[in-house]
């Protein structure tokens, strides 16, 4: 079995209002054996695209390449737009030296509900993936089923989102599309992408996931 190490801490800034969750990085990032092309930050992979969205949505002009001025570029447009980053798988074990949240084993998991607690600005977490096993939504559900909470539904359209009521605040728990390119054929396969193909021909599973995640980082 391989251990499969967070790399980063949570990123926090002061005052952040929107917490994006994951699960982990791939193994190289915690092996330290990155390519040129990847950014050694969350998310950093060549091969990810919540940072080529975010920049299709904000303009960033951001660098991809492993350098320390890319990742001062993320951190910096973060702290700026008042949103952290914390990951819920801390570590796991692995059969096999890949990236898929479904090879995660002994799955030990940060104390999100702790962190929403220290950090009272947090009006809404966004969810890198769904409740397949082993990812996001899936790994906070069972968290907060051991300590009492629960998600309670309120939308189950384009985006699904739901309500944590938390010591006597309500914060909103959207359920987004995974940045990994992995999900591009059930991105595809959707109705709702088939139409908007059907109807501008030059439309892509880019643009898709763009129109959503404009919905809540904007």
């Amino acid at each position: 079995m391989i251990h499969h190490q967070h790399p980063y801490p949570p990123f926090l800034p002061e005052g952040l209002t929107r917490l994006i969750i994951g699960t982990i990085p791939p193994p190289r990032f915690s092996l330290g054996k990155l390519f040129a092309e990847d950014v050694d930050f969350c998310y950093g992979s060549k091969y990810g695209l919540l940072w080529p969205i975010l920049d299709r949505i904000f303009n960033l002009e951001l660098l991809y390449e492993n350098s320390a001025d890319a990742v001062e570029q993320r951190k910096f447009f973060l702290a700026k737009n008042k949103i952290g980053i914390c990951d819920i798988v801390a570590s796991c074990e692995r059969a096999k030296q890949d990236a898929s949240d479904l090879g995660m084993q002994d799955i030990t998991t940060r104390d999100l509900v702790s962190v929403l607690r220290k950090h009272k600005t947090i009006d809404s977490c966004l969810l890198m993936g769904g409740n397949s096993r082993n990812g996001p939504e899936y790994l906070l559900r069972k968290q907060l089923k051991l300590k009492g909470l629960a998600l309670i539904p309120e939308d189950s359209g384009s985006i699904k989102s739901h309500r944590l009521p938390l010591e006597g605040r309500d914060i909103m728990v959207y359920t987004l599309i995974s940045p990994s390119s992995a999900a591009n054929r059930s991105i595809g396969n959707s109705g709702a992408y088939k139409d908007q193909k059907a109807e501008h021909g030059d439309f892509t599973v880019m643009d898709f996931r763009i129109q959503q995640y404009e919905k809540v980082f904007l």
